[in-house]
Parts: structure tokens; sequence; C-alpha cells
């Protein structure tokens, strides 16, 4: 069997032992180790009953995603769990830890169940554009009814045990020692006679036509643009329509290996493997030791310090929160229970971790009091003179080593490190809106900064929950330099002659959450003015000409927050088409002289789509981003570009760079240099007839 997989029998109880770190995944050698011992405890006389469970941290928490999309070598997890399934002498899972995907399975295929009190059950399959292939849609069902397999086959979420007992889908919950709650529990169905039992011999619960129609529809809203959830609905229906148990398991199967063969899964596996790629910082030594983190600093309370604040909080840091005055502090403090007190109102957070947050934050008005920090995140408004004057004063009240990071969307980092008298310790830590919601973190490397100030920042995103990926220093870093590339291009569809809602809908149905001038809206005009203005000197005249957002400013039209901006919007903040937009764009093209035209759908999604991979490609050619993947990540977690595409560089890829290159050569003789010259990264790769990734 192997070092993963071992056997043993005391006292007329087997115990099979899975060790396969870190998570135990169903790989190859675990399941070929597996057939063996059961085909052992068959032939085994002395052996009343067996226990399946794993070393280490937690039972197994999945298939070994390697291996997809590859020749699977035998035995196949779902013959395997068959013969499980079938076995005569009773079979008891002993679970703890992540119990997920094909490991949830194979407890599930075991006759009896035991859980740890903190085994966390889930099938995670559809967030890789999978479904359960080894008998999870017809066996939850049938254990614990039809809401339950629909809620978690179809969201990918997790249940903890006792829900799980609850539902009928274990059979014991021990606080104690579970290897010795697993042998008495074993040794007590042998006393009693008990033998096997399965899901097989149980029938599905009634059809209910109405619920699987609602969670269509449910699935169809929240998960927009993706197949899986959908192909694990009639997944669960092959319970109805499949046939006996067996060829139902059957065809779940060749449902499900269809899928990973199919581009949503292919994009998602990759995204998968990405977010693991891009916690690995190039070029820094792998014994570079991290700084230590006790006790973190914000200055600045406005919308982002605050949840900065609440973000560090949550993540049981210690925070010191400077604001401007005592009415700017009392202000965010006030902001920051409303919120969290909101939460308790809705039972998502309880009064007491409430408390605990609070405690955590020391609010103050003095500077000098972010000694005791170790690390300091400034968050003050977009002005480099004032945050220059922050960082001065910021290195002098500081202590040596205590890293002090800009939370910045576009600023010149390294100004700010020169006005610290610190540059080794400087850093940007860009948090997206709302910072305590958003899970993406810009962490910034400047050019000067200490190796272990990197590792620092790299390791307490992680610490607090966020998705870290490393930019260098440029204008707008990853996703605000390519954001702005999309939105450049979308003001010059507006002025050729695309209405707001056409584009905005191109977007929404590539599989983005929002359209860009929704999204101007959402934001605030005023925001976006101010961004325009601060690269004003680095604009072109046509980018100064398509000045629809300064316009809407100055008659106090500015998104959401006044009722009108790109659209109106009533009390609930429902839009609609804007007449005051039309007008506006009319009055503008005969302003200008500029005739409008209508533009099809591709020409908008290749315009807004393309201008964002170019750029990519410039980020990379210049080393601002390290590789492909922290774009991806960073895109798809900063500004909701539809993971099932797995992102710019890997959807280009897909499309093959020939086509995007030359598509953007198109562009290039139809809208000038200024805007369409190919990055010189994308023309070589496609040249040599490779991708971003290959």
């Amino acid at each position: 069997m192997g070092e993963m997989v071992s056997y043993g029998v005391s006292g007329g109880i087997a115990e099979v032992v899975i060790d396969n770190p870190p998570v135990n995944a169903a790989s190859h050698g675990v399941r070929a180790g597996l057939a063996s011992a059961l085909a052992r405890f068959e032939g085994d006389a002395e052996a009343g009953a067996l226990i399946i469970r794993c070393a280490g941290r937690t039972f197994v928490a999945g298939a070994d995603i390697k291996e997809f999309g590859k020749p699977m070598a035998d035995p196949q997890l779902p013959d395997l769990l068959k013969r499980f399934d079938a076995a005569i002498k009773p079979i008891v899972a002993a679970v703890h830890g992540m119990v997920l995907g094909g490991g949830f399975e194979l407890a599930l295929a075991c006759h009896y169940r035991i859980a740890d009190a903190r085994a966390r059950f889930g099938f995670p399959e559809v967030r890789l554009g999978l479904l359960p292939g080894a008998g999870g849609t017809q066996r939850v069902p049938r254990l614990a009814g039809l809401q339950i397999a629909i809620d978690m086959i179809t969201g990918g979420g997790q249940i903890g045990a006792e829900a799980a007992k609850q539902a009928g889908l274990v059979d014991m919950v021990t606080d104690g020692d579970l290897a010795d709650a697993a042998r008495g529990f074993a040794r007590d169905l042998v006393a009693a006679g008990k033998g096997a039992r399965s899901a097989a011999d149980l029938s599905m619960p009634a059809d209910d036509p109405a619920l699987f129609d609602a969670a269509r529809k449910s699935v169809a809203r929240k998960m927009r643009g993706q197949t899986a959830p959908l192909k694990a609905l009639e997944a669960i229906r092959l319970g109805y329509e499949g046939g006996p148990f067996d060829q139902a398991l059957d065809r779940e199967y060749a449902l499900c290996r269809e899928m990973v063969t199919g581009s949503q899964s292919r994009a998602l596996r990759h995204i998968f493997a990405a977010e693991r790629e891009v916690a690995k910082v190039p070029g820094l030594s792998a014994d570079t030791t991290a700084r230590m983190v006790e006790t973190a600093g914000v200055i600045g309370l406005g919308v982002m310090g605050r949840g900065i604040v609440m973000a560090l909080a949550a993540a049981t840091v210690p925070v010191i929160a400077v604001a401007l005055d005592q009415a700017h502090l009392d202000a965010a403090m006030k902001a920051i229970r409303d919120t969290w007190a909101g939460q308790v109102a809705k039972g998502s957070l309880t009064q007491a971790e409430m408390d605990a947050r609070l405690a955590r934050i020391t609010g103050t008005v003095e500077p000098a009091r972010l000694v005791d920090a170790d690390l300091v995140i400034e968050a003050v408004s977009e002005d480099i003179e004032r945050k220059q004057a922050v960082f001065a004063t910021l290195g002098s009240v500081t202590k040596p080593g205590t890293i002090l990071a800009s939370n910045t969307s576009f600023l010149d980092i390294d100004t700010l490190a020169d006005a610290s008298g610190r540059a080794a310790d400087v850093c940007g830590m860009h948090f997206f809106n709302p910072a305590h919601i958003m899970r993406l973190l810009e962490n910034v490397r400047t050019t000067r900064i200490a190796p272990d100030a990197v590792a620092t920042i790299m390791a307490f995103g992680k610490r607090i929950g966020k998705l870290a990926v490393l930019s260098g220093v440029c204008d707008g870093f990853i996703v605000n330099r390519m954001l702005s590339k999309r939105s450049r291009e979308a003001f010059f569809l507006v002025e050729e002659g695309a209405s707001p809602s056409v584009i905005d809908k191109v977007v929404l149905d590539y599989g983005f959450p929002m359209g860009p001038l929704a999204l101007g809206d959402l934001a605030g005009l005023d925001i976006q003015a101010a961004a325009r203005k601060s690269r004003a000197a680095k604009a072109t005249p046509r980018e100064l000409r398509a000045d629809f957002v300064e316009q809407m400013v100055a008659a106090g039209r500015l998104g959401q927050k006044s009722g009108s901006g790109w659209y109106v919007y009533d009390e609930k903040r429902k839009s609609s088409s804007n007449p005051e937009t039309d007008a506006l764009v009319s009055a503008h093209a005969k302003r200008h002289g500029l005739a409008l035209r209508e533009i099809g759908a591709d020409e908008i999604r290749e315009r807004l789509l393309y201008a964002m991979v170019n750029e990519g490609a410039r980020l990379l050619d210049e080393g601002v981003a390290p590789r492909p993947h922290d774009i991806d990540i960073a895109m798809v977690n900063g500004l909701g570009w539809p993971a099932y595409t797995g992102g710019p560089m890997f959807w280009a890829d897909q499309i093959g760079l020939a086509t995007v290159l030359a598509t953007i050569e198109r562009f290039r003789k139809e809208q000038g240099d200024a805007y369409w010259t190919p990055s010189p990264l994308l023309a070589r790769l496609a040249g040599e007839g490779r991708g971003f990734y290959a």
C-alpha cells in the first residue's frame, strides 16, 4: 500500500490511516492504498469492522487537482467507493478537519460516520466548474433530503459537524479523542451485530419540481454565467430519472468527466492554482524572515481607513486608529460600531465578538501614539503633498523597523519613501473598498524596500484573511492601471456613439458584475473626476476632450449619491437611462464636430477588454507584475473579472495571442498609436505562437 495508507487490526477492529500531507488529497496513491486495504479487510476473518481515518490536520479534503485533465489511473474514486458501499462488514469513517469533495464522498460511501466536533463538510466542486462525481449528488439527497442536497452541492458552502448530524449525514459527533471514539463506536457495532448499510438502499425523497425550479432561478441569479451549479442540479435529478442507483452514479461520473474538459473548469482550476502561486514572491530568498507585527496602526479614518481598521480588528490584530481630530475620530468609531451592530442584528456576528473587536481598537488624534505600532497603514486623502507630510511624521514618530504602508490607489509611493527618511521600510498596501469585505490586497514593492519588509506584508495579508498580490510602483499599480484603459475606451465609445447602457450591457453579458459607467456612478463621479485631474498632465488631448465626468460633476451629478450620473436613480438606487446624459453626449458631439455611429457588441467588448489585456502585457514587460498569475488574480478579485474565464491573461491565451494582436493592430489603424500600440511582450509571444502561460 505504500506510505500513504496503512492497515492494522487490534481487538477485532481494523483501521486504515491515510497520511498524504498536507490535506490528504485522494490522489492515485491514496486510492490504490484504500483499494488494497479494503481487500485485506474483506478477507480478514479477525476484523469485524473497519475504521477509515486520516493523520494530520484534516480528513481527505478533496481530490488531487493536479490529476485533473489527465488520464486518471485506476482505481477511479467512483468505482472504489462502490466497493466500499457494497462491503458486507461495517465500515466507519472517522472524520476531522475539512471533509470536502471526494473526501466527503468517501465518508458518505462508508456505512457509518463519526465526526470531530470541529469538522466541516462541503462540496466545493462548483467553484472549480465541476460537480461531485463519486456519488455525492445521489447519496446526500437520500440521507439528508433535497433542500440540503441542493444547497450544499450547488452553493459550494460548508456546514459544521452538528449541522451534518442533524441532517442525517453523520451518526455521532465527539469532543474527545476521535480515534478512541471511533474504536468504541465500531466495537459497539460488532457487539450489537449491526452490519453494513448503504445509501443505495434508501429511496430518493419525494420529487419536488417547484423546489428544483426555484433553485435554478436562484443559481442563475447568484452564480450568473456559471454552468457547474446548473449541471449539479441536473445530476441530482438523475436520482429520479437516471435508473437504478449504480446507473445514476455512472451518469453522474460521466457528467463530471465531461465538465473537467470544459473551458470554465479549466479556467477556475487555473484561478485555484494561481491563488497559491501569487503567495510565492519572486526574487525573495526562502530564508527571508518576516518581521513581527503585534500591533498595527491606521492613520486617516475616512471610509477606507475605517474599513482597514475593521479588517484588522476582525482578524484579531490590535489597532491604533489615528484621526485628524476628535470629531473625525468620533464619527469613525460611530460608523464602525454601526456597521458591526448591523451584523449583530442580522445574526452574522455575535455581540461578544463585536465587543472583542472594539476592544482591539485604540482611537487617538495623536500620531505619536503610533510608537507602539509595528506596521502603520496611511489612508488619508489622495493628495500627494498631504501624504508626503504624513510620511514625514511617520518616519519620525514610529520606532525603527516599523513598516510604513500607503493605501494609495495610484500615487508614486517612492516619493512617500523619500519623505519618510526610511525608504527600506516603506511600501504600498492598497486595500479595495469596502476594505473589511473585499478580499484583494495589492501589496506594492518600492524600489528600495527591504526584503524582510516584503515578506512581512505578504505574510500579514494572509494573516488578516486577504489575498495578497505583489505589484511594483507605477500609476495605478495592477488593477487601477488596467481599469483606466477600460475607462478610456468606454469614454471614447460614448464619444463615437455607443450609449452607456449598451456599453455596460456588453460588459455584463461577458460576466462582470457591473459595467464601467455604472461602476463610475457607484464609486462617485467626483472621485473619478479627481483621479482624472491628477493624471491630466500625462493625458492626451483626446482623453482630456472626453470630459463627460467633469461635465456631470460641474452640473452636480455625482452618480448614485446624488441620484443622477450616467444613469438616473430612484430612492432605492435602481437605475434607468438618463435623458440628461443623452443631451450631454449630443451637445458634446456637436461642440467638437464628432460624428456618432452605431457600434456593435463585438467591437465594444474587444476594445474594452483587449485594452486591458494589452496593458497587462505592458505590466509584465515592465516588471510591475511579476507573473501573469498576479494580474489574473488581481483582476478577478479586485474588478470582478469573471473567474470562470480565468482572468484577462489566461483568457487571452485561450483566444490565441495572434488573434488578440491582429485585432489590436486593426484598432491601431483606426484609433491611433497613442492608444493601441501593442505591448512588445504581446507581439513577441504572438509571433512565437506562444501565450502568457506557455
